[in-house]
């Protein structure tokens, strides 16, 4: 059986972010995302990374990702080189490309019955990340649930909105697993309402 999973904000080879993870070095936050997606992932499965590969170089990520087992799709990140904010991104799809099936700023999938949006960064104007950079590469809330990153948070659902963020579930995730966790929020949202 196969399965669609998605995950964001590895940073790869980012000393920063590895201490705030808790890890004592590079080379064991590589090796734990490494070992999490080997223990998540299958060579039939496709995963769609939500950006943010690395911090500056993205070579390591990309050599890392290379030997990984699954197709691998891009919605790139801030930190992500090829991303359109960047004037010379077009300059780095090519290597992209080496190990990207696709690489785009944004899509749209499906999750059971419904249609989600994927993107690096949450929805524009909703306070989620609490800042106002990126606005012009953020989605408009248009009614889709979101699958997005960027945020660096523990947290996974605001609203409409999942954190698919390696700070949030320590591993890729699967669709089948978020349609599931769309329909608890979706139930709950609605007894809320019905007590009101």
């Amino acid at each position: 059986m196969t399965s669609v999973l998605t995950t964001s904000d590895m940073h790869i080879a980012h000393s920063v972010v590895a201490l705030d993870r808790g890890f004592s070095c590079t080379a064991d936050h590589d090796d734990f995302f490494a070992q999490q997606w080997l223990e998540n992932v299958t060579k039939k499965d496709s995963v769609w990374i939500l950006g943010d590969l690395a911090s500056s170089n993205p070579k390591p990520a990309l050599e890392l990702l290379r030997k990984l087992p699954g197709t691998k799709h891009l919605v790139a990140g801030n930190h992500d080189p090829v991303h359109p904010l960047y004037t010379d991104a077009h300059r780095h799809f090519r290597k992209y490309l080496d190990v990207f099936s696709s690489v785009q700023m944004a899509a749209s999938r499906r999750i059971g019955d419904r249609t989600v949006a994927l993107s690096h960064f949450p929805y524009s104007g909703d306070g989620v990340d609490r800042e106002d950079r990126y606005n012009q590469w953020r989605l408009r809330d248009e009614g889709l649930w979101l699958i997005h990153g960027h945020v660096h948070k523990a947290w996974k659902v605001r609203g409409r909105q999942i954190n698919a963020g390696f700070d949030a579930w320590q591993r890729p995730v699967s669709f089948d697993e978020l349609g599931t966790f769309i329909d608890a929020c979706e139930a709950e949202n609605e007894m809320i309402g019905a007590t009101r």
